[in-house]
């Protein structure tokens, strides 16, 4: 067992109950919404509690929210929102970019105008070890990306900031991965380099793809393989998600699998576009309305199931 730090205060991993790895709660832009945005932030509030309790209701007990820098993270609100919600919210700490560092960080560190030790480092450990900010609340885990750019210089430096917060810490990460370039393999071996053990990191998005190969020598090297994007269907469809899942268990990896639906509450990154018309099983319920009975009538088991929400949502901290 071990302590998993939410946004309302520590539980023990045991405690869990089913998990859904991967989903955000809200997704702005905070500079945009402060200067361009229509904002209504008691509404975004109550939409947010509004799913977040459906989901509950459909036997999720915990979401994982991969929400850092880069992509608007706002404790304060979180702390609203798990406030009028049984549904525990677990938050991370990190930075999202495909490309460079935010110019906070461009000109200080290793080998930048300003020599010094990475402020990264510094950075995600207060927040895993003291509290995000002001709030009191502490991150559980840590997120990094790498997209179909590849490793560039910034990616490379976060990624290893990353990964020395998760060794100094024994925190697991998240890693945001683009599978049809297999950056996945480059992620492992990068935060392999800083002495993070892969056993506790998530490759991201690798629900993404069909290529079996692939997913098992991410799975093979001892990391949990996040199908975590179920409703993107403009990605892949529901039927190769599903289909990818069923073989995987087929072949003995039921205990690497993870999901998620990547959704949001709000997401601001589609301007005027309905993105329920484009993905229209986009959302929390996905999962559990259509996922589980797809993935038991291809022949899983209940006990599949569970130890892809809870027993390896679990492993994934107490490893």
């Amino acid at each position: 067992m071990a302590e998993v730090r939410t946004a309302r205060g520590a539980v023990d991993s045991a405690g869990l109950g089913n998990v859904l790895v991967h989903e955000h709660v809200v997704i702005v832009g905070e500079e945009f919404r402060q200067n361009y945005s229509d904002w209504d932030e008691d509404r975004v509030v109550d939409e947010a509690v509004g799913k977040l309790d459906e989901l509950k209701a459909l036997g999720i007990d915990t979401i994982l929210d991969p929400t850092v820098l880069g992509l608007g993270r706002n404790i304060p609100r979180i702390q609203r929102i798990a406030a009028r919600t049984e549904l525990n919210i677990v938050v991370a700490t990190g930075l999202y970019t495909y490309n460079d560092v935010p110019f906070q960080f461009q000109y200080a560190g290793p080998g930048q105008m300003f020599e010094m030790p990475e402020p990264m480092v510094e950075l995600f450990v207060k927040d895993l070890t003291e509290g995000i900010a002001d709030t009191g609340v502490r991150a559980a885990f840590l997120k990094c990306a790498i997209e179909e750019p590849g490793l560039t210089a910034g990616v490379e430096r976060v990624m290893r900031a990353v990964g020395q917060a998760s060794v100094a810490t024994g925190t697991p990460i998240t890693v945001h991965t683009h599978p049809h370039s297999q950056s996945g393999l480059v992620a492992q071996r990068v935060l392999a380099e800083e002495g993070v053990d892969l056993a506790r990191v998530i490759i991201g998005h690798s629900g993404d793809t069909t290529d079996l190969d692939y997913l098992m020598r991410l799975a093979d090297a001892g990391s949990f393989l996040g199908m975590d994007r179920f409703g993107l269907d403009p990605l892949l469809s529901f039927e190769d998600r599903v289909d990818t899942v069923v073989e995987l268990v087929r072949r003995g990896y039921t205990d690497r699998l993870t999901l998620a639906h990547d959704a949001s509450c709000t997401i601001d990154w589609f301007g005027p576009v309905d993105r329920n018309v484009i993905a229209p099983h986009w959302n929390y319920r996905h999962i559990s309305e259509d996922v589980i009975p797809a993935l038991l009538a291809k022949g899983l088991t209940e006990d599949d199931i569970d130890t892809m929400l809870r027993a390896n949502p679990r492993r994934y901290f107490e490893i």
